[in-house]
C-alpha cells in the first residue's frame, strides 16, 4: 500500500508495475512471487475466491483508488464493465479523487476522450 516504502520499491524494481500495481514479472519471477500474485485471482488452497471474499475496498477520499482498475463500484473494475469507454479514455490511471475533483457530471472536465463519443457510447457515461 505504501508506494514509497522500501519493500514496495524493491518489488517494483524486480517485477515491474502494471496499472500502478506490482507486476507478475513474467517467466523470470520466483515461484513464491507467482503464488502471491495468484492470491488476487483466488487461486490457492481453500475457498476459490478467498482473498476477494475476505478483503474489502474502502474508497475514503478516493486518492488511492484507481478509477478504471480497482473494484470500487460493484464486483468488477470499470475497465471490464465498460471496455469501450476504457479504450477511449485519455487518462487510464486516473484516481477516483481526480475524477471527483474534475467533475464527473455530464458536463464535467473528468471525461476526456481520444475522440468525440458516439451517442450510444455517451449512454454508458450516464
Amino acid at each position: 500500500m505504501e508506494k514509497e516504502g522500501l519493500w514496495y520499491r524493491v518489488l517494483k524494481f524486480r517485477y515491474g508495475e502494471v496499472g500502478r500495481r506490482l507486476g507478475e514479472g513474467g517467466r523470470h519471477s520466483s515461484v513464491w512471487w507467482k503464488t502471491v500474485c495468484k492470491v488476487r485471482e483466488g487461486v490457492g488452497e481453500g475457498t476459490a475466491n478467498w482473498f476477494e471474499e475476505n478483503i474489502r475496498c474502502v474508497v475514503g477520499d478516493g486518492s488511492d483508488i484507481l478509477f478504471w482498475f480497482d473494484k470500487w463500484v460493484g464486483n468488477i473494475p470499470l475497465r471490464l464493465k465498460y471496455p469501450r469507454l476504457f479504450e477511449l479514455t485519455v487518462d487510464k490511471n486516473c484516481k477516483v479523487a481526480d475524477m471527483r475533483r474534475l467533475g464527473w457530471a455530464d458536463d464535467g472536465r473528468a471525461w476526456v476522450w481520444r475522440r468525440r463519443l458516439f451517442a450510444w457510447e455517451e449512454e454508458n457515461v450516464r
